[in-house]
């Protein structure tokens, strides 16, 4: 038995998104890679085609979709066998803080934007001293009446050169528990005492823009406050669940288009005359590596339907996020040795694969904090 349920307009949806994709995104991937960054206009391509932020209101210009809108993105975007277009970046993980803690005049101002594409989106809470500890940034924000003044700095921020629009985690220096002096605020790209750094060279991700961003006596509104002052920890916490589910399917779907591709590569290549899949060593890698989807499949579509009934289930994203991302990585390695040295060469997917996986161990809380999580209510 299914666990997701897709109905005749999702499946109509993916079809759409499926011919878009191989028109407008399989094809210029290698440029975009060698290029460092994509172009917006991909953006506002994908907005015009209703392909982003599926679940914002039909009053803000969204289509009002289900979570199963955002999977299916997810997926169809893996067949580009690149990370570059971080769809899910945008609508799953920053502008769901804007539809649900913004007020009605911000929501009015930006939504529609983001969901045309004309406001490409980035949330920004890693700092060269604190990463998956948000209690220790130290980006501060002092609301002086009207305004707030931002000083401080971010790195490693996705979608940091193409950007408009920022959510920035500050804290005000004047409280000193620093889990209720955070606050989360919008800010514009070409606010003045705003300005980027460098666009970081990466590993993977070569087509996905990542920046530093710094703030001098940045002022913009008391009223681009996200919420209320200081509940910026409790937002995020909030919000979590759905990033690191994101992160789970986004690792697992990676999976999943590894495998085929190595499985085919192994059936078509020959070794001593026969294909390299006849050798039993291989078979036995290709059965491990495809029990490892199956199972990864199970547990993540269980969550995605249990996070559609709004139910916590944070601790079990976080062992699904860690899960699929170590196994994401574990069938690179493998897939990478099945290769030979032709698993070396740029030529090959897999080395662009390998080279993209590997951060998802890292980003949206290490896997040893998302290890840690899951210790901490079992009550260990």
């Amino acid at each position: 038995m299914d666990i997701l349920h897709y109905s005749d307009a999702h499946e109509e949806f993916r079809k759409r998104l499926n011919v878009f994709v191989a028109n407008e995104v399989t094809p210029n991937v290698d440029q975009w890679e060698k290029d460092g960054i994509e172009p917006k206009s991909i953006w506002r391509k994908m907005g015009q085609n209703g392909f982003l932020c599926t679940d914002v209101p039909q009053e803000y210009n969204g289509m009002g979709g289900d979570f199963l809108y955002s999977v299916i993105v997810t997926e169809e975007l893996s067949h580009t066998f690149h990370t570059g277009m971080a769809a899910a970046l945008h609508s799953d993980i920053v502008v769901p803080y804007i539809s649900a803690f913004a007020s009605e005049v911000l929501k009015k101002k930006y939504l529609p934007g983001c969901v045309s594409g004309d406001i490409i989106t980035a949330i920004a809470m890693t700092e060269p001293g604190a990463g998956s500890d948000l209690a220790s940034i130290a980006t501060t924000a002092q609301e002086e009446g009207d305004e707030v003044i931002i000083n401080g700095s971010k790195t490693f921020i996705s979608n940091g050169i193409n950007g408009e629009l920022f959510i920035i985690a500050a804290k005000d220096p004047a409280v000193e528990n620093p889990y209720q002096a955070i606050s989360l605020y919008l800010i514009e790209d070409g606010t003045p005492g705003f300005e980027r750094g460098r666009h970081l060279e990466k590993m993977g991700w070569w087509s996905q823009d990542t920046a530093e961003l710094f703030f001098s006596k940045c002022k913009i509104p008391t009223a681009n406050r996200l919420g209320e002052k200081g509940m910026g920890f409790l937002m995020l916490m909030q919000k979590l669940q759905q990033e690191r589910l994101m992160c789970a399917l986004g690792a697992l779907v990676a999976a999943e288009r590894m495998v085929e591709w190595i499985t085919d590569y192994c059936k078509q290549t020959k070794v001593f005359g026969k294909p390299l899949s006849k050798s039993q060593v291989t078979q036995f890698a290709l059965v491990e590596m495809a029990t490892d989807i199956k199972l990864g499949r199970a547990f993540t579509e269980k969550l995605v339907a249990e996070h559609m009934e709004e139910k916590d289930i944070i601790v079990e994203t976080s062992m699904a996020k860690y899960w699929t991302t170590e196994m994401a990585n574990r069938i690179a390695d493998r897939s990478i040795d099945l290769c030979g040295d032709f698993g070396t060469l740029e030529k090959c997917p897999m080395a662009r694969a390998w080279r993209d996986i590997r951060v998802t161990r890292i980003f949206a809380g290490t896997n040893e904090v998302m290890r840690g999580i899951a210790a901490k209510f079992m009550g260990l």
